[in-house]
């Protein structure tokens, strides 16, 4: 098999594929990096008491809406356990969002102590607006709200129409003459003033967001907020690039000791920097958060893969000595992939629980501890079943081409052979003794 024969072969052509496909997926959509690197706080909520998976459910969809709505990016909200959310953001400050998802959004209006709306009333909450330190945000109401609101309002002009949100009083404006009149309008809004245009904005917009995501069906609280600068995350980030470089050196310097030529160690270098690609590139289109545990976890993998090519040039170079040097090989690297698959399932088998812990249970250190696992499960996958074969096959041009030597093991010399050999210096010995 020459050169060009390797590079038509279906393997190759795949890893060549993907890795362009990686590159272009990395370039177009770029890598989610995680609070670690970036920076970012993680916000630790607190329900007042234990949950159903449904209920769960609803509290993380309500506080992921009300945080998209709050124009927060990068956000990640998931439960941890059945009493407790965990939520991630970067580049907000965490004291004013702690604020909006900590709070549950039960609004009620009252008239003289008589409930007139309640959250549930609200159909369509529009832009809210702010005209100096005064604000407000006007919210529509369905019909059967409408007609509600009508009946409690009839007589009460100018009373004042309190508006509670989780039983605090937000706003108290004085009911209008118009609307005091019985006729039903789904037209309203809550309105108040603030000390600075900064602190009128703020509040606008986290009673805009509250009323457009709706009320939480359990009480919650904020028990922990903890950040992480992005000065920090940068000198993670280093350190990670740093330590990858450092493990690149070693690696090679370690082959080339071990086989003394470069011709075996390139195409091992190549092919851990063709899994990091594809790991990176499989991230991408996933977007996968890439912190130090995913780190870590493509580190693992990089350094699985080069032991499974250690273990594939060691079955080709020390083999057994057959007929066919083809036939050798291919009898040899079924032999590595056997080694190489009880690994791979192995490791898998043990990476599988850890992730699915850390997915279930949330953060909490468990968390990042799945993110190691997944990614060392994907690592593991692209190796096996896409850069090892297209090593093996690099391998195979070398051996059929005679570019490595191959030395086969002692104890495969057959013993008739060596018996034979004997044999026939004994009969010269003989030979010389007659002479004599």
């Amino acid at each position: 098999m020459n050169f060009k024969e390797f590079i038509k072969d279906w393997r190759v052509i795949l890893l060549i594929v993907l890795v362009v496909a990686s590159i272009a997926s990395i370039s177009i959509n770029g890598l989610q990096q995680g609070l670690d690197l970036k920076g970012g706080s993680v916000i630790q909520i607190g329900l007042e008491q234990p949950v159903d998976a449904e209920t769960m459910s609803t509290v993380t969809a309500v506080l992921d809406r009300r945080l998209n709505i709050f124009g927060v990016k990068d956000v990640k909200v998931r439960a941890s356990g059945d009493q407790a959310v965990i939520v991630e953001i970067a580049g907000v400050s965490p004291e004013q969002v702690a604020e909006v998802v900590g709070t549950p959004g039960k609004f009620v209006v009252k008239i003289n102590n008589q409930t007139a709306l309640v959250g549930s009333d609200i159909t369509k909450v529009s832009p809210y607006q702010v005209t100096g330190t005064e604000w407000n945000v006007p919210f529509t109401i369905s019909t059967e709200g409408a007609k509600k609101f009508a009946e409690v309002a009839k007589g009460q002009a100018n009373a004042p129409v309190d508006m509670y949100l989780d039983d605090q009083l937000i706003s108290s404006p004085l009911l209008d003459a118009g609307l005091a009149t019985g006729s039903a309008s789904t037209d309203v809004e809550v309105s108040g003033t603030e000390n600075t245009t900064q602190e009128a904005e703020n509040q606008a917009k986290t009673i805009q967001t509250v009323l457009q995501s709706g009320a939480l069906p359990v009480k919650v609280s904020i028990e922990g907020v903890s950040s992480v600068s992005a000065e920090l995350g940068k000198d993670f980030l280093n350190g990670a690039l740093i330590a990858g470089l450092l493990a690149l050196v070693v690696i090679s310097v370690i082959i080339f000791i071990r086989y003394r030529t470069p011709v075996l160690v390139i195409p091992i270098i190549l092919t851990s920097l063709a899994e990091l690609v594809l790991i990176l590139g499989t991230a991408s289109v996933i977007h996968w958060n890439i912190d130090l545990a995913a780190i870590a976890g493509m580190l693992a993998a990089i350094g699985t893969g080069v032991d499974d090519q250690i273990i594939i040039t060691d079955e080709v170079l020390k083999g057994k000595k057959t007929t066919s040097r083809r036939t050798g090989f291919q009898t040899r690297i079924k032999g590595a992939f056997f080694i190489i698959f009880a690994a791979a399932g192995t490791l898998v088998a043990a990476m599988l629980p850890l992730a699915y812990v850390g997915f279930s249970r949330g953060y909490s250190g468990i968390g990042s501890l799945s993110g190691f696992a997944f990614t060392t499960i994907i690592g593991v996958i692209i190796g096996i079943f896409i850069t090892r074969p297209v090593y093996a096959k690099f391998i195979e041009l070398l051996v059929v081409d005679k570019k490595i030597k191959v030395t086969p093991d002692k104890e495969e010399t057959p013993a008739s052979t060596k018996k034979g050999k004997k044999g026939k210096k004994g009969s010269k010995k003989k030979k010389k003794g007659k002479k004599r």
